[in-house]
């Protein structure tokens, strides 16, 4: 075995259940993909740190490694996970009798930064893997090389052990593609599980909890730190990066936990990135970006049949119960809409774990981690992607603003319709600033969006009123058939109504107000 002092590690790593390691061996077996049998070998795994874990905070993993009689000793850092890639510079070189040695690591500046994070502490094992590794490496159309990897065993640590299976896609040479093409080919039945915590951060995880896993937590919107130094591709790239983290979590979320707010905040994630393909279509538009954004809208809709149903029920069902405790009627609309609420969910289940939504999941990936966009035969896309992106953000929040002023027109008479329209525009124009608001004076952003948010509370309202009707006054509505549920619906679309029509009574005060505050990016 020859060693690499550093080189830069690629992967993509999914978690694998019995039957998942089960289906993919067949699945490699049938494809015929390996002209070789799996090479398959013990590997066994120690990772040091200090008392404090100082390695670890710096975002460093050492280990020593036994690979059949051999030791090797390995420095990671430097991890980042995008698109479910995980990339690390890696660092390796033999460890004679399994000894860790500092003065081993082969390139000096990745060894001043080990000694910088650990000053001097004392190192001592945190935990370990114990894996059985099947490893193929495959020769794929195109020339690229990956290396399939099975790992089954354990993870140990702190007198604790977990059986934990894994398979590692590792580009050896080739395009990114590549992994993303063996992705679909050896699971295209769906149901993936991407795996984007380390096996070491699980060993830490055993040692301190006595898990290796966390539980699945809704995940909100996150800033994407944006500067006007970046290029408009740069800022794309990583504005589209946050769609497909907060749409990927939720989906877990969604299929693990009944949590309301799953399917929320994976419904914001998939509106998010279809704002995020408006803004920057000048900058990356390309026929497949309009396919996902097709796609992201198709999930969108299958996820807001399950949300709009929590939000009756949380939002508009109970408060009116609680105020009116003693009208029978209440209960029995909330039991039918309930029991539609878990056909629903395990509907939507069944559809998040299909081959359609994992193909959305990782052409998703694939067009941002890979720049699909790139168009040889457009030739003035170069000055497109590297234009700046505050020039490019005036532009797109200057359309944004001005397709909310033209929907905002005699906002006193707006019909039905058209108020559900200029709600969807003030919505992408919230989404927008929440994008490229970095970019601007905080105070004046936080001015613009605090106005914003009280005019988009009213739209919200009406929208949620409009959704309840439909929801509750069809022929198959839950609870259409029980009188008592009847008169809840009409004791609770009347006050809702009352409400709703009051709070517009302010719209066009609030819109002027919006308006007075004034556009920040100008």
């Amino acid at each position: 075995m020859s060693y690499i002092p550093t080189m830069t590690e690629i992967e993509l790593k999914f978690v694998l259940d019995e039957d998942g390691v089960r289906r993919l061996k067949g699945r490699m077996k049938a494809l015929g993909l390996n002209r070789h049998a799996p090479r398959t070998r013990s590997l066994h795994s120690i990772y040091y740190d200090t008392a404090d874990h100082a390695l670890r905070r710096a975002g460093i993993a050492l280990r020593l490694r036994k690979d059949g009689r051999r030791w090797v000793q390995t420095v990671k850092a430097g991890a980042t996970i995008n698109g479910g890639l995980l990339r690390a510079r890696e660092v390796e070189t033999p460890a004679a009798g399994g000894r860790l040695d500092l003065m081993n690591i082969p390139v000096q500046a990745v060894r001043a930064e080990v000694e910088e994070a650990i000053g001097g502490a004392e190192l001592s094992p945190v935990c370990e893997t114990r894996m059985k590794r099947a490893a193929s490496l495959l020769e794929l159309d195109g020339g690229a090389r990956v290396e399939l990897s099975i790992d089954t065993g354990e993870i140990v640590a702190g007198g604790l052990s977990e059986p934990f299976s894994e398979a590692e896609l590792e580009l050896f040479e080739g395009d990114l593609d590549a992994l993303y093409d063996l992705t679909q080919t050896l699971f295209p039945e769906g149901g993936l599980h991407l795996s984007t915590i380390a096996k070491s951060t699980r060993g830490y995880m055993l040692a301190e909890t006595g898990r290796i896993e966390t539980d699945p937590q809704p995940r909100t919107a996150r800033e994407v730190p944006l500067d006007d130094e970046m290029t408009s591709e740069i800022a794309a790239r990583d504005v589209l990066r946050e769609c497909f983290e907060q749409i990927a979590a939720n989906v877990d979320v969604v299929l693990s936990t009944d949590a309301p707010e799953g399917p929320h905040q994976l419904r914001i994630g998939l509106r998010r990135l279809r704002a995020a393909f408006g803004i920057f279509r000048p900058v990356i538009g390309h026929p497949e970006m309009a396919r996902l954004n097709t796609a992201a809208r198709e999930v969108g809709a299958r996820v807001g049949a399950l949300r709009d149903l929590d939000v009756v029920i949380a939002d508009i069902i109970a408060p009116e119960f609680e105020a009116h405790p003693h009208e029978q009627g209440f209960a029995a609309l909330r039991a039918a809409i309930e029991a539609r609420r878990e056909t629903v969910r395990a509907t939507l289940r069944d559809y998040l774990r299909s081959a359609e939504v994992q193909s959305f999941q990782i052409d998703l990936a694939r067009f941002i981690e890979t720049r699909r966009w790139l168009t040889p035969e457009d030739f003035e896309q170069t000055a497109r992607l590297a234009r700046p992106i505050r020039s490019h953000a005036d532009n797109a929040l200057a359309k944004r603003w001005k397709s909310c002023v033209k929907h905002a027109r005699g906002i006193d008479h707006l019909t039905v319709g058209e108020r559900h329209e200029l709600r969807k525009e003030l919505k992408k124009l919230r989404y927008s600033i929440e994008f490229l608001g970095p970019l601007y004076s905080p105070k004046k952003v936080a001015r613009f969006v605090k106005r914003l948010k009280k005019l988009q509370t009213i739209f919200g309202d009406l929208n949620d009123l409009a959704m309840a009707e439909h929801l509750l006054c069809q022929a198959d509505s839950p609870g259409a058939q029980d009188a008592d549920a009847q008169r809840a619906v009409g004791r609770l679309l009347g006050a809702r109504s009352a409400t709703a029509e009051s709070a517009w009574s302010h719209a066009k005060a609030l819109w002027h107000g919006v308006v007075e505050t004034g556009p920040f990016w100008t």
